[in-house]
């Protein structure tokens, strides 16, 4: 029964299934430096060939950027004016 399911591969292929999912083998994605949780864009670049680009986390590219925009103590007191 599992042979029905379970198709050998040659190392580093895949197929597209019946849902257009894709199964990216495990030392592709080593070598690309590519992790779980990683967001990916898919651009076409050329007939039969995609490339996935991995995309930046904004919040992670601009967070704490604007730590110099208020003085010292400026949002405390802010704060401290709904007390």
């Amino acid at each position: 029964m599992v042979d029905k399911v379970k198709h050998t591969r040659k190392r580093g292929r895949t197929r597209i299934s019946a849902k257009n999912q894709v199964t990216l083998p495990v030392d592709a994605l080593a070598r690309a430096g590519l992790k779980i949780g990683d967001r990916l864009r898919a651009d076409v670049s050329g007939p039969g060939k995609i490339t996935l680009v991995r995309e930046d986390d904004p919040l992670d590219r601009f967070a704490g950027a604007l730590t110099d925009a208020y003085p010292d103590g400026y949002l405390e007191e802010l704060r401290h004016e709904w007390d």
